[in-house]
């Protein structure tokens, strides 16, 4: 039993006539009567009653008809599914990023995508770099948004910068510099600090802690929580001042003040991360909507 056979008796069934079978087939009477001989040889049943005037359908080939045309919409579904799976059209998408850096802009990235490409089930993960880091080693996302990639783990990667981020200082309401918009940074080396986890974001915390030495002092740090919103929460709570990504602006923020830097330009990149040795078809066009859309995530971030 093959394709061609099930055609011809599929044809043969619908006109209850082997010419016009043939007609609709484009090919030759004996062609159709061969497809039909070897059919009813292969299955050991008779599927038609032929005489010199009609041609009628037994019940077994009235059961094949039903079988046969359900297989050839199976095929031809299997044969568009391969098609829009080979174009990035079907499958699952799995997102990581952090929603410190990622809040604003993440529903919108991911609604546009869909607009052109409904049929992709996004899945949508919040994760801290470490989480990010570790999923990517078990293939279990296919793209993150976090800080840079450690120096050992670069060449594994293609990243893409999405937007630059400055560092901000956060104090309390309360506290006396919230009078100010900016304040130098050997203003804070009495104070106790809170900084974002060193696991978390290596660089990121490295950068700070040079930024004050460079300034004269070694920050007294009394917290390194995991999450940026921990971090407002205890600063919030009067614990300490902090040291951050201006993003964090967007998140829950009463009780917190943030203050420029004078004098410190650091750049704090926002990238887009993806395992070179993927090759997922649907990964691309992400990527591509993502970079069409990065004057908007810059404009909205920098708000």
């Amino acid at each position: 039993m093959d394709l061609k056979m099930l055609r011809s008796f599929i044809s043969v069934a619908n006109h209850q006539n082997f010419s016009a079978a043939a007609r609709e087939l484009h090919t030759v009477q004996p062609a159709i009567s061969r497809h039909i001989a070897q059919l009813e040889s292969s299955l050991g049943v008779s599927l038609f009653v032929r005489n010199s005037r009609e041609v009628m359908i037994t019940p077994a080939g009235e059961q094949l008809l039903q079988d046969a045309q359900h297989i050839l919409k199976l095929i031809e579904m299997a044969s568009s599914n391969v098609k829009r799976a080979h174009h990035g059209e079907i499958g699952t998408l799995k997102i990581a990023h952090m929603p410190s850096a990622c809040l604003p802009f993440m529903a919108t990235l991911v609604s546009t995508y869909r607009k052109v490409f409904p049929d992709v089930h996004v899945s949508l993960f919040e994760m801290t770099v470490s989480e990010q880091l570790s999923a990517f080693e078990q293939d279990s996302i296919d793209i993150g948004f976090s800080r840079p990639m450690p120096s050992s783990l670069v060449d594994s990667f293609v990243s893409h910068d999405i937007y630059i981020d400055q560092l901000v200082v956060v104090v309390n309401e309360n506290h006396p510099l919230a009078a100010y918009k900016m304040v130098r940074l050997e203003q804070l080396q009495k104070e106790p600090f809170i900084l974002f986890n060193r696991d978390e974001a290596v660089g990121l915390f490295d950068d700070i802690i040079l930024l004050c030495r460079e300034s004269g002092f070694s920050p007294n740090i009394i917290s390194q929580p995991r999450h940026m919103q921990t971090l407002l929460t205890e600063v919030a709570a009067g614990l300490g001042v902090a040291i951050g990504p201006q993003c964090i602006t967007k998140q829950h923020t009463q009780g917190c003040h943030f203050l420029t830097i004078s004098e410190v330009d650091k750049a704090i990149p926002l990238q887009l991360h993806y395992k070179r040795s993927n090759h997922s078809a649907i990964v691309k066009p992400f990527i591509d909507n993502t970079l069409k859309l990065k004057p908007d995530i810059e404009t909205s971030m920098n708000r």
